[in-house]
């Protein structure tokens, strides 16, 4: 099994995450403090498409590692290849 090895990634995704965990400790709070239903909503939607982000972004960067390992290839082809996985980013981000 793969785990994602860029530093830089890993980080990202850690603070993705830390920020969604905030998110839902301030619906927590809002419940307690019987905020809105119609509030509480809105929030846990934005906890969702931010856990929904970070798993593209989880992806697109696996996809990334493993193609790199196996793609020796020239710097032009890794800058195509780049390109690439943002175009993929892009797009997949759009389907949730």
């Amino acid at each position: 099994m793969s785990v994602l090895t860029n530093a830089a990634s890993r980080t990202d995704i850690l603070n993705r995450l830390k920020r969604a965990e905030g998110q839902l400790r301030g619906v927590q709070r809002m419940i307690d403090e019987g905020e809105p239903c119609l509030k509480v909503a809105q929030q846990l939607s934005a906890v969702r498409k931010a856990l929904d982000s970070t798993f593209v972004r989880m992806t697109v960067c696996f996809i990334e590692q493993e193609l790199d390992a196996r793609l020796e290839g020239s710097n032009a082809e890794k800058s195509s290849l780049d390109a690439m996985m943002e175009e993929m980013e892009t797009l997949l981000a759009r389907m949730n």
